[in-house]
């Protein structure tokens, strides 16, 4: 009998890569929330999607099996909500805010890891909020709930921090609102008691070759199945790839993967995949943890595909369903793999984007190759919600190879067939 898998905010891109998995295992996929309703440039109402999610659920007539999700925010907090309400396997909600809330993350990291920066927490909307900061320029400042960069800024001086400031007081609420009634449905400890979405962090400058641990706990059992570089463009913020597998040295990784050990064990995160984010510092020999997110990353589903030969997503849905991942290892076609982003810093109207006759050049072109473009002509990139301080993703390729000159190369062969052109 098969079993009903549903995902919080199903896209087409994912449901083909999920369709093969549910062949192999009989698993059916039904879509629980809209891509729209996840992923708004409005606010969102967590309530109202709680009950619109209960309702579609509570109506359906067979066994409901599992619920996973691989986006981010607010996805990552619904999915445990969802869990706990139907029974279901997964982390407790508490676990999974104490990865969500930037500040509450870094003050357990510091109960148990040397590896974190400095950092403190402040209030934007304070008539003084700098003289709450206690770091010396320079340094980040974030929200303690966003994604994908948002209202993240570099600040070199004090007119930069004035600078960030206004921009957060005018777009924190996008997160703020709906992850104050997540926080509202726990007791939070004295140490983060009134620091809610709508306060920042501002951590001390970390950097070094960065990578992403991804991972699982399963009834308490920690494990990493692959390590994948994030590789950034010269702004030092922007992603430009990520890569699988990893050319950190296999010390410094086993390093990493001891801290993620230690502070998923810490945090009593269970039944459920996470990844985790660092830096290698490689002229000082020390590793940074940057963040952990209570998810896989859906953009490492076709890396390792194409490398191991399956989806990490066959992870996510085992630990939903309650069993431990059984997951391959190198058994992929190709030696390496990479998502590689086509980005713009220019807001312009599009007036030609790549069509179907580019991008079937390029799957034909290249073995497995995928393409996803995120704009049409007649927009601007600032038409795109969710999207970093410093850049405009226009869309994605995905590409295996044997080595990473080959893969660079075809990077190269791939971003000359895709071009985008503004108007002037």
């Amino acid at each position: 009998m098969s079993k009903n898998i549903f995902v919080v905010g199903l896209d087409d891109f994912n449901l083909a890569l999920l369709q093969p998995i549910g062949a192999k295992k009989s698993y059916e996929f039904h879509s629980l929330l809209s891509v729209q309703d996840v992923k708004r440039r409005e606010h969102y109402n967590p309530d109202e999607l709680l009950r619109k999610a209960e309702k579609k659920l509570k109506s359906f007539r067979g066994t409901i099996d599992a619920i996973v999700g691989y986006w981010d925010f607010p996805t990552t907090c619904l999915v445990p909500f969802l869990n706990q309400k139907f029974g279901l396997p997964g982390p407790s909600v508490e676990s999974v805010l104490k990865c969500e809330h930037k500040f509450w993350s870094r003050v357990e990291q510091r109960q148990v890891l040397t590896d974190i920066p400095a950092f403190c927490a402040f209030n934007p909307f304070e008539a003084n909020p700098r003289s709450k900061v206690d770091l010396p320029f320079p340094f980040w400042m974030k929200p303690v709930k966003a994604f994908a960069s948002q209202l993240g800024f570099r600040i070199h001086n004090e007119k930069e921090f004035e600078g960030g400031v206004e921009r957060v007081r005018q777009k924190i609420s996008h997160f703020a609102e709906p992850f104050n009634y997540f926080l509202d449905q726990i007791t939070l400890p004295p140490s983060v008691a009134g620091i809610g979405g709508d306060w920042c962090i501002a951590e001390a400058i970390i950097a070094g070759r960065q990578c992403t641990l991804e991972g699982y706990v399963y009834k308490g059992e920690v494990e990493i199945y692959g390590v994948i570089d994030s590789i950034r463009e010269p702004n030092r913020s922007t992603f430009a790839r990520y890569q699988y597998p990893s050319q950190l040295p296999k010390r410094i990784q086993d390093l990493m993967i001891q801290a993620a050990q230690t502070i998923m064990t810490y945090l009593r995160y269970d039944n459920a995949p996470f990844n985790m984010e660092f830096f290698y510092d490689e002229p000082h020999a020390r590793i940074w943890l940057l963040e952990i997110n209570p998810r896989i990353s859906q953009s490492h589903c076709d890396v390792f595909r194409k490398v191991d030969g399956a989806s990490h997503q066959e992870v996510m849905i085992d630990l939903a369903l309650g069993k431990r991942p059984e997951f391959p290892h190198r058994q992929g076609e190709f030696g390496c793999a990479a998502k590689i982003f086509l980005r713009t810093h220019e807001d312009a109207v599009l007036k030609h984007v790549p069509g179907e006759k580019e991008i079937q050049h390029v799957k034909e072109r290249f073995s497995g190759a995928l393409v996803n473009i995120h704009v049409k002509e007649g927009m601007r990139p600032s038409d795109l919600p969710n999207q970093e301080s410093y850049s405009y993703e226009l869309g994605y390729v995905c590409l295996g190879a044997q080595n990473e000159h080959e893969l660079l190369e075809h990077s190269r062969t791939c971003q000359e067939y895709l071009k985008f052109e503004y108007s002037s």
